[in-house]
């Protein structure tokens, strides 16, 4: 979802990228008993893995026994005895004993080097009352120099009980020495205490800005709260994360994803015009990848915004090597449910004169489309954040535009993406098949939203929320992901939502709308061959077939035939990037 303060306090200048030196990477073979930091090494001899059972997402060859690896590439896929006749004398072999091997995941929309400096902040997502919420961030502030900023945090209020929002009364006399930012897990909204707004310089005279809401009290005062663009004001105050900083926390995100079987994220901009910050990110994610640092292929996008930035140089869409590329372009259309801002058609139940803001970006609907034809005709990829029914419908509408527009390139393979779409009218559920629009879609966040949603949207708007399987069976692509930090980075927590939808408190055991579940299968096809798809590299990764590169995942149970409700327990075992070792649970 969308981060609007980052491009602020993720800003990194490109003339602050002097390192030291770099990180050793950590050498471990398969027969080695340190796990350190998993880091990879390479090898010359094939490696072969047997005694399996494969799921190549291969429609020709959908199970398998065994498959052998030559340097980063998948050399045959096959039974036991067929790929052992192949592999010869110096195969390195894994017997892995009739474990379950799926392509690596495919995080489809994740906010990765928000997430991985998030690791090492404030952690409030689980704070279950104002509270627990209050003595986590004191508790903090005490380890924090005078002056230092505190930020990240992923609250959730809907824990609460009341889930009334806090305000900076709540935190003031905690961090009398310390600005505070905390963001709503969803990063529509963010906290702050008395002592941030006043760095910012807003107050009870501070406009409310386009696209963004000021949250105030009964005489005007603002509360602490700010949603969606909001954010901005406090967030031009707010320091840059220096290179090392966001080093460490790149290389935080990676260790955290390939625990979690992820091989590939596609890394979403966190503003629709301009991010100060992505040149400088870029260039320290190149010095990671040289120094062989970069065990997850990241696919940046950038704001549409600046399409032209990157249109002018020649970059089209897919440029870059398989680890590391460029090439798409994201907006917004709208804030999201949690925090009372994705754009609906009717008002929300717990605030009847209210539905939601449409983005800055989507209130000039003319300049918004220029951006999107401009960006098209560039030969860029579009992926766009709508969340309510009435933000999703306009931006269909603005795509069939497109379509109809661009006569000379009818057949072009555009790929336009619609993030989250969450709440889809009924009207518009065949269109993402018939305009051919990929759902890039995150199944945890119906087992979370789905605690607290109802009371928001009618069953009628609710009949269309996470709405999988009709998209699916409209002709439309599922491209699954997490939105981390929103959600965990974890995908088999992702299938288990998807084919379970069991809220996570609790109250719907055979699943929240139940009709709308997936089968293992489809959800695992969402999380590998699909995302790839959604990506344009479904030629090179996504199945385990000949040819393609070898990132696999092991896990320590079969999904395809455990119960679903026990999916939520499965654990990676192993990780493959490029054929190595990245992670090794036994280790």
């Amino acid at each position: 979802m969308i981060r609007p303060m980052n491009r602020r306090f993720l800003a990194v200048f490109a003339c602050t990228l002097g390192f030291a030196g770099a990180l050793t990477a950590l050498s471990i073979s398969v027969t080695s008993s340190s796990s350190a930091q998993n880091m990879p090494t390479s090898s010359d001899a094939p490696l072969l893995l047997f005694n399996a059972k494969i799921w190549t997402e291969n429609p020709h060859q959908p199970e398998a026994q065994a498959v052998l690896i030559e340097a980063n590439r998948i050399i045959a896929v096959g039974s036991n005895d067929e790929i052992r006749n192949l592999a010869g004398p110096t195969v390195r072999a894994i017997d892995l004993q009739g474990k379950r091997v799926l392509p690596g995941f495919n995080d489809a929309h994740v906010h990765f080097l928000q997430g991985g400096d998030g690791l090492s902040s404030v952690q409030l997502g689980t704070a279950n009352s104002p509270q627990e919420f209050r003595d986590r961030i004191a508790a903090f502030a005490k380890t924090q120099s005078k002056g230092t900023w505190i930020r990240n945090g992923e609250w959730d209020h809907e824990r609460w009980t009341p889930a009334s929002l806090p305000t900076h009364q709540l935190i003031d006399d905690v961090t009398p020495d310390n600005p505070v930012a905390v963001e709503r897990l969803d990063g529509h909204m963010v906290l702050t205490n008395a002592l941030a707004m006043k760095l910012a310089g807003v107050d009870k005279n501070t406009p409310d800005v386009p696209g963004g809401v000021i949250v105030r009290d009964a005489y005007g005062n603002p509360t602490g709260i700010f949603k969606d663009g909001a954010q901005d004001l406090i967030g031009k105050v707010i320091p840059d994360l220096t290179p090392a900083q966001a080093r460490d926390g790149l290389l935080a995100a990676v260790k955290y994803a390939v625990e979690n079987g992820v091989t590939s994220v596609q890394e979403m901009s966190d503003t629709s015009t301009y991010d100060p910050a992505a040149a400088g990110i870029f260039r320290i994610y190149q010095r990671l990848l040289n120094d062989n640092l970069l065990t997850v292929r990241v696919a940046e996008a950038r704001p549409l915004g600046m399409w032209k930035t990157l249109a002018d140089v020649g970059i089209s869409a897919h440029f870059g090597s398989p680890t590391l590329r460029l090439g798409s372009l994201k907006a917004f259309a709208d804030g999201s449910i949690g925090s009372a801002t994705a754009w609906m058609y009717h008002p929300f139940l717990d605030q009847p004169n209210y539905a939601g803001l449409a983005s800055e970006s989507l209130q000039h609907p003319d300049q918004m489309y220029a951006n999107i034809k401009g960006a098209d005709q560039a030969g860029l990829q579009i992926q766009i954040h709508a969340i309510g029914d009435r933000a999703i419908n306009a931006i269909l509408n603005l795509y069939e535009r497109l379509e109809k527009e661009d006569a000379p390139n009818q057949q072009k393979d555009r790929r336009l993406r619609i993030e989250h779409a969450q709440h889809i009218a009924q009207a518009d559920m065949p269109r993402f098949g018939q305009l051919h629009v990929i759902a890039s879609m995150q199944p945890y966040h119906a087992i979370d939203d789905g605690r607290f949603v109802g009371k928001r949207l009618s069953p009628d708007v609710l009949k269309g929320s996470y709405a999988w399987r009709s998209v699916l069976d409209g002709g439309g692509v599922l491209a699954f992901g997490s939105d981390w930090p929103v959600a965990p980075m974890k995908p088999i927590l992702g299938i288990y939502a998807a084919v379970t939808r069991r809220t996570l408190d609790g109250k719907n055991r055979n699943g929240w709308y139940p009709e709308q579940k997936l089968t293992v299968k489809e959800a695992v096809h969402a999380y590998t061959l699909a995302s790839a798809y959604a990506e344009g590299q479904e030629k090179i990764k996504g199945s385990i077939e000949p040819g393609k590169l070898a990132d696999l995942v092991v896990l320590s149970d079969d999904i395809f035939s455990i119960d679903p409700v026990e999916i939520e327990h499965t654990k990676v075992d192993m990780t493959l990037f490029n054929g190595l070792i990245v992670f090794d649970r036994t280790k």
